[in-house]
C-alpha cells in the first residue's frame, strides 16, 4: 500500500491528513496508538495479537 493510498483510506473515515505528516512517523517507527489501530483497520487487519 502506498502512502496516497492509505491517506485515501483514512479520508473515508473522516481522518483528513497530508502524506509528509503519514510519511514521517512511520518512516522513524513513532506514532501513537491510535493511529496505529486506524491504520491497522485500513490495511484489513480484523485480529491484534500481543504477547
Amino acid at each position: 500500500m502506498t502512502y496516497a493510498q492509505l491517506i485515501e483510506r483514512l479520508a473515508n473515515i473522516g481522518i483528513s491528513e497530508k502524506e509528509v505528516n503519514v510519511r514521517k512517523p512511520l518512516s522513524h517507527g513513532k506514532f501513537s496508538a491510535a493511529f496505529m489501530l486506524q491504520y491497522l483497520c485500513k490495511v484489513g487487519s480484523s485480529q491484534l495479537y500481543s504477547d
